[in-house]
Formats: C-alpha cells, sequence, structure tokens
C-alpha cells in the first residue's frame, strides 16, 4: 500500500476492483463506509455481484481478465476529455520525456520481441538523453515522442464500443464509472484503488495494477490523503513478510537477490543505472549502506572487507532463471528435487494446477510438513485416487502452534509493523515457528561442524545468536537485528553513536561493515528509545487525517503515506488544503513523514537546485508511466488470458500475452475458446472460511455454514443447462474435475461480447478433501492452469475455462 487503512475514510472515491474488500478485508471496509458518510462514492467493478456490489454507488460487471481494456478506457476518457491534472502530470510524472527512436508498438507487440526466446529485448525503450544524460523533456507535452503522447495514441484504440465487447461491460456503465472516478483530478478531489488478488493473479498482473497507477498519476492521486494505489493482504503478516523476502528475487528489503552474473559484490553494486540529473535523488546510491549492512547482520565478525563482507558466501539464482512456485512444482514434477518443506502452506490445495502438485510431490524422497495440523499436502499420499503403496516420499510433520500462542510483530497491509504479545502456551507438541527454524538451524550446524560438507562456510559462519536465556528463540533479538545496530563507534554529523546501540534510521548506515541491519526499511522500528511497534498512541497528528504516527510503526521511518511530497505544489503547500498530508512552513515539512528532508522545487523552468523531484525511488525521481522496466512492456496492453471464451484478442493479433510462461508437459494441459469449456470459470473467497481451509473447514460451526464446494452460476445458464438450485454438479477443465454444489444465482449475468453470449461461473477456493469427512469436497485449483504473470510469475487462478456438467 502507499497509504494505508484508516486513510480510505479521506477518499472521494473509491474504486474496488479485483477485490471483494466487504467480505474479505471487512476491517478496510469501516474506512470505506467513513468515507461514504462522508460524501465518497464507492464504485464496484466485479464479474460477480458480492456484498461489496450491495454497499456501492456504482456498481458494473466485467468478464474475468479484461480489467486493462477496462482501465484503459478509462485513461482515453481522461486524456480525451482534458481531466488529467496537468501541473502533477508535467511536474511530478514522466509524461514530458521523450522515448527513444527504437520504440515502436505494432501488431500487439512491442519493439524488441524475440519470438522464440517469448521475451523482450528492453534497450529498445530506452528515453532520449541529453549531452550530460539526462532525459530529454517537453514540458508542452506536444512533442509525438513524448510518454504524454504516447500513451495518447496507444490508449487512443480503447474507446467505449470495443471495451465493451471485450469486457461485457455496457458502454453507459463504462462511462459513468470513467466520469465519476476521473473528477477525482480536481484541486482538492482525492481518489483510491482496492485491489487485491481479483487483479495479481493473471497472466498480466503486473500490468493490471500497473493501468491503475497510471490513471492515478494523471489524476494527481499519488502520495495524497485518499489516493494511492493500495493492495489488500488477505493476511495479517502477508506485508510483512515480503519485506522480510519470502519471494526468491529479493533479499529483505526488496534487494535484489545475488546471481550468477554478479559473481562478485563490487558487480552486485554496479548493476543499477544511476541518473545523471542533479535533482534526481539518485535513491539506490545509498545501496552499498544497506547491502553491507545486511551482510554484517548475517555473517557478523565473518563478514569483512577482505572477504567482500560474505557475499561469496550468500546463494546465487542462476542469471536468467526463475525459482516461482510454478517453476519450482515443474522441476519437482520432473523429479530433480529431492526434499521439500511445506511451511504454513497447503500447496496439494492452494497451488494451481493442484493435481500436478500432488503428482510432484510424489516423486519427492521426503517432505517435512510444519503447520498447524495435517492437511492435504501432509497426507497428499493417501489422497483420492492414490495408492499409498505406490509413494516413496517419506512425510514428517512439525505441528507449529497458532499466533495467538507466540509473540512477534506483524506488518500489515498499510505497511504498519504492530507488536502483539503471546496468550495461552503452545498446545501439545506444537511450538512457535521461530522455535522450529532456531532448532532446525543448530543441528544443520552441529552435523556441518561434524562432517563437513561441500560449502561448509555459510552455514557455519553465520550469525546465529538469536535464542535467549532458556535457549528458546528471541523475537525482540530479531527485531533489533532487523532494526540495526552500530558495530563500532561511528559519528554522524555532530553525533558519536556507541558500539552496540541501534541505528535511529537508515540514514545511519554505514558501507565500512561499522553497522548492521537485517532490513534497511525497518531501521527506526526498534531503537535505543524502545519498541516503536508496540505503540498504542491513540493521539493523531497536527493534520488530523489518520495517521496517528505514535500507533505502531511504519516503513519507511514512520511515513504513513508514501510520496508525499507528491501532494503539494511547486512551493511546498498542498494541493488540497483539507486533507492535507505535509507543507513546506518556516524553512521545514511538517505533517506526515516527509519523503526527503528537501526543499520545494520552485518552479520547473529553474527549479531550486538543493530540491529534489518527489518519486525518490526511481532512477530520474517522476513517477513513471511509461515502465521500460516491466517484462511485457512498458505500456498495460490487453491480452486474453491463457485460457479464453474467443479466438482471437478483439484489441490486437496477440491472443495471449507474448512473454507469459506456459508449460507443455502432459500435466500441464490448456484449451481455449474449446466447446468442450465453453465457460469461464473464477474463484474466490468467502467470509466463513479461511485461505485453504485448513484452521476452519475443520470447525463443526463454520463447516455447517459453509458445508459443501459449491458453483454459483446464472439463472440463465442453469436454464440452458437444466441445473436446479442445491442439485450436484462436475465442474471439468482440461486438467480436472471437481464435484459441487449448485447455487443457481442472480449474482453472475451473461456477458455480451458483441454478438457472442459468455457465461462465467465462480468456485470459492477454501476446499479439500479431508474435511469434510465425505471426501468429495476437492480444490478448485485442480481445475486452475499452469500459467501466470511474466514478471511475478503469479499463478493464473481468476480465469480459465470450464464446463458444468449435471451428475
Amino acid at each position: 500500500m502507499t497509504n494505508h487503512w484508516i486513510d480510505l475514510k479521506n477518499s472521494d472515491v473509491i474504486l474496488i476492483m479485483g477485490s471483494n474488500a466487504a467480505e474479505n478485508h471487512p476491517i478496510s471496509f469501516k474506512y470505506v463506509t467513513e468515507a461514504q458518510n462522508r460524501g465518497g462514492k464507492l464504485i464496484n467493478v466485479d464479474p460477480r455481484f458480492t456484498r461489496t456490489s450491495a454497499k456501492a454507488d456504482i456498481y458494473t460487471a466485467l468478464r474475468s481478465g479484461t480489467d486493462i481494456a477496462f482501465l484503459g478506457g478509462m485513461i482515453k476518457y481522461i486524456i480525451d476529455n482534458k481531466l488529467y491534472d496537468e501541473e502533477y502530470v508535467v511536474g511530478y510524472t514522466d509524461a514530458s520525456m521523450l522515448v527513444g527512436e527504437g520504440f515502436d508498438f505494432k501488431d500487439g507487440l512491442f519493439s524488441g520481441y524475440d519470438a522464440q526466446k517469448r521475451s523482450y529485448d528492453k534497450s529498445k525503450w530506452s528515453l532520449q538523453t541529453d549531452a550530460n544524460g539526462v532525459p530529454k523533456r517537453d514540458l508542452t507535452l506536444q512533442d509525438k515522442r513524448c510518454v504524454f503522447q504516447l500513451l495518447k495514441a496507444h490508449y487512443s484504440r480503447y474507446n467505449p464500443s470495443l471495451v465493451s465487447k471485450i469486457t461485457g461491460t455496457p458502454e453507459k456503465d463504462l462511462v459513468e464509472v470513467y466520469k465519476v472516478y476521473a473528477a477525482t483530478g480536481a484541486k482538492g478531489k482525492a481518489g483510491t484503488i482496492m485491489y487485491a488478488m481479483g487483479w495479481t493473479q493473471h497472466t498480466v498482473g503486473v500490468q493490471n495494477i500497473r493501468t491503475m497507477s497510471i490513471i492515478q498519476m494523471l489524476l494527481g492521486n499519488m502520495g495524497v490523503a485518499g489516493g494511492g494505489v493500495n493492495a489488500l493482504r488477505g493476511e495479517s503478516n502477508v506485508q510483512g513478510s515480503t519485506d522480510q523476502a519470502l519471494l526468491f528475487h529479493i533479499i529483505p528489503g526488496y534487494l535484489a537477490s545475488p546471481a550468477t552474473n554478479w559473481p562478485k559484490l563490487e558487480d552486485y553494486l554496479k548493476r543499477r543505472a544511476k541518473s545523471t540529473d542533479p535533482l534526481s535523488a539518485n535513491w539506490w546510491q545509498n545501496e552499498p549502506k544497506y547491502m553491507v549492512s545486511l551482510l554484517k547482520a548475517f555473517f557478523g565478525d565473518a563478514a569483512t572487507k577482505e572477504n567482500e563482507f560474505g557475499y561469496q558466501w550468500m546463494p546465487k539464482l542462476d542469471a536468467g532463471k526463475a525459482y516461482s512456485w510454478l517453476d519450482l512444482f515443474d522441476v519437482m514434477h520432473q523429479g530433480s528435487i529431492k526434499g521439500f518443506f511445506a511451511w504454513g502452506m497447503n500447496p496439494a490445495c492452494s497451488g494451481s494446477n493442484a493435481g500436478k502438485n500432488r503428482q510432484a510431490m510424489a516423486k519427492l524422497d521426503w517432505m517435512v510438513n510444519v503447520n498447524l495440523f495435517d492437511n492435504e499436502t501432509g497426507s497428499f499420499w493417501h489422497g483420492p485416487g492414490v495408492d499409498p503403496a505406490k509413494i516413496k516420499t517419506e512425510v514428517f510433520m512439525l505441528p507449529a502452534c497458532v499466533s495467538v500462542e507466540k509473540e512477534g510483530s506483524i506488518t500489515n497491509s498499510g505497511r504498519w509493523m504492530q507488536w502483539r504479545y503471546a496468550g495461552p502456551k503452545p498446545m501439545g507438541q506444537s511450538r512457535p515457528d521461530g522455535d522450529i527454524i532456531l532448532a532446525l538451524g543448530n543441528k544443520i550446524r552441529e552435523l556441518y561442524k561434524k562432517e563437513g560438507g561441500a560449502f561448509p562456510e555459510p552455514v557455519l559462519k553465520l550469525k546465529w545468536d538469536y535464542a535467549n536465556s532458556h535457549g528458546e528463540f528471541d523475537p525482540h533479538q530479531v527485531a533489533k537485528t532487523i532494526n540495526g545496530y552500530f558495530l563500532d563507534d561511528v559519528k554522524v554529523g555532530d553525533t558519536v553513536y556507541k558500539k552496540g546501540s541501534l541505528v535511529p534510521s537508515f540514514a545511519f548506515l554505514q558501507a565500512d561493515g561499522t553497522t548492521a541491519s537485517g532490513n534497511w526499511i525497518y531501521c527506526g522500528s526498534y531503537t535505543d528509545k524502545g519498541n516503536m511497534a508496540a505503540r498504542r498512541s491513540q493521539q493523531d497528528a497536527p493534520n488530523n487525517i489518520g495517521l496517528y504516527p505514535e500507533f505502531a510503526w511504519a516503513w519507511p521511518v514512520n511515513r504513513r503515506i508514501i510520496y508525499n511530497r507528491a501532494s503539494v505544489d511547486l512551493n511546498g503547500q498542498p494541493r488540497d488544503m483539507k486533507d492535507w498530508v505535509i507543507k513546506w512552513d518556516g524553512g521545514k515539512w511538517v505533517g506526515d513523514v516527509p519523503d526527503g528532508p528537501w526543499p520545494p522545487l520552485g518552479n520547473l523552468q529553474n527549479p531550486n537546485s538543493a530540491a529534489r523531484w518527489p518519486f525518490i525511488m526511481t532512477r530520474h525521481g517522476f513517477a513513471q508511466i511509461f515502465g521500460p522496466g516491466l517484462n511485457d512492456g512498458p505500456f498495460p496492453e490487453h491480452y486474453e488470458p491463457l485460457e479464453c471464451p474467443v479466438e482471437k484478442n478483439y484489441m490486437n493479433a496477440q491472443r495471449m500475452s507474448p512473454v507469459a510462461p506456459v508449460w507443455g508437459g502432459k500435466a500441464d494441459a490448456f484449451a481455449t475458446c474449446d466447446p468442450r469449456y465453453p465457460y469461464v470459470g473464477t474463484s474466490y473467497r468467502v467470509s466463513e472460511h479461511w485461505q485453504t481451509g485448513l484452521m476452519t473447514r475443520p470447525q463443526a460451526w463454520l463447516l455447517e455454514m459453509q458445508p459443501q464446494m459449491f458453483v454459483e452460476l446464472s439463472e440463465e445458464l442453469a436454464t440452458l443447462k437444466q441445473i436446479k438450485n442445491g442439485e450436484r454438479v462436475k465442474a471439468v477443465s482440461a486438467r480436472g474435475a471437481v464435484e459441487c454444489t449448485a447455487i443457481v444465482t442472480k449474482r453472475f449475468k451473461p456477458f455480451k461480447l458483441g454478438d457472442l453470449i459468455v457465461h462465467e461461473v465462480g468456485f470459492p477456493w477454501h476446499y479439500g478433501w479431508r474435511w469434510p469427512a465425505s471426501g468429495k469436497e476437492e480444490s478448485i485449483n485442480l481445475l486452475t492452469p499452469s500459467t501466470g504473470d511474466p514478471n511475478t510469475r503469479i499463478p493464473e487462478t481468476k480465469a480459465f475455462m470450464v464446463n458444468i456438467v449435471k451428475i
């Protein structure tokens, strides 16, 4: 999230798309309702009429997988009607920058495409620069090669008629949504987006979000109260786990994972291109401080300048190779992985193409299931259609205790790190995850000391002092290490910080090995003043917009709204005087923690040389409408899902994303525009169950409320298929079949795509054969395909093709 939960109340228009916040994020809806009570409007766009839809001022439907077409139409509407905030667009975005002549777009492909490799040469998308290497700009936005004009040309095709033919959304609904949301581009107004898995789990997931980001840039909605691009996290600590590098391509603090094309620390630290614009903060010039401090946190005294601070002990990705969920299970399915820790997850149900996942686990030598209870993953060896005698995998169960039985921090969607304390003692033989990891690490280190190994240094040199006096995992010690501390007496400015003291913020980290920090963005969270995440002050900031700066702690540096220097005009005065975030007053910024200390720009023709452009994390300091770093193009473009109901893409000559990953094994079968699978399928959550149901399906009272796997289908489709409400049916895809109870409902309606009528059906994703006892209520992911986004490789589980047949 760029903003935070409470800030939703400051919005004039809230668009909920790719999310069913009322049911799946009910606390967020408290602030949505407050915004409505203050006169704000709620727009909901969803293939199904949900409880969020019931609370919306405006609702309309779209076919799953067509969000870019819908939002691209809004970009065209904003530009055609000159509803964009020109001062913001010119001053704070890259709209005025000139793109090189190598960039082009034709027949659904950007320049630089290699069909054999299914990838782009991104060098074709570079900017024009002057003799000093600074991007050339046209502040009038009239040059045909400027980003704004290229954007305008790109979305000129996205007219309401064509968008309606793709999405199935009536033209009048499109125009109504566009009109209401685009009005937030006016001074003193703000609009925000709330999205979740409904946007991310697509082959164009990143570009779905990019499209909305472009809208927010055009309207000046980034950095302001009530604005931003806000991801709704499905678990209380998903944000925290991402910050601490749960994903394969990053290490803590969103630093890139070391890879074979950066064999030395020097190579790693030189990999980023720097801006020569003197007004760019060039923030990543500080990366040596963050990386060296991280290595010192990992390896302690063993990390020295002479050994590159232990960089050689870091695992290296093979350059250009993905290690995502989809890739790992494909390699596992080939028999190349021998052992597997399934830690706090249930891939037998939660992963796309779950049947393939179950087959893959049967090819392991061993698997360790760390979870609260046994689940479909731990018991895959005696699941439906499996002969235990033919399974070689040895499964170990390590019972973990539940969240209320352990102490530590969680970081919510709004980046707020909050400390929670242990309640009851862990039950039975269950243990906190930290204790399990600590014991495992101790045993591995003991074995390396005793038996040696091919490369023992990364394990034996690891700093491993996270136990308290009782030998138990100490979350406070870990939190302090994540924050960071001085390893020597260090003078910063006029102050000498003593060895062992905790760093006040990331500004104090050093590149010479005199500081350690497990995650630079968390510097300041646990200081010599105490545990900032444990604070619970009810006092708001002076601007009274719900920042509550002394309640918990937000990264970075307790900033509650990211890029907040874009909320002011060139003289540092709020663009929205009512809900101001920061302002320049008496030679300093007041309000929220500013996104950098520099003074206001003054004017664009002759800006203050001491100032910096406000989007400090981007190379040149501007918000990037033109995104040349993504794998699938600098502008979002509508492509159909891997499986779709149409023979061709109505927008361009490429049916699906030309760079989306596709697997060709027997277990990866897919079918598009196939009469055997004529209906669009999608998946979602219900309030009565949680994730794959491990914590809810065994509870009799919750199972009574939602007892069976079901499929929702429209009254029209039910009539066509002669299916009655409550009947058992079978949902079938190219990969498998799932038995369901039919729910015939008005919540789904057929989509009209030109002359084509398309039906969509929906399934919950919480089920699996372990509970209820019948073993018949299976996972919808037995039907979903092996494909995903080309940037993140998140699976496409929100749009696939099925048939519904009576049993």
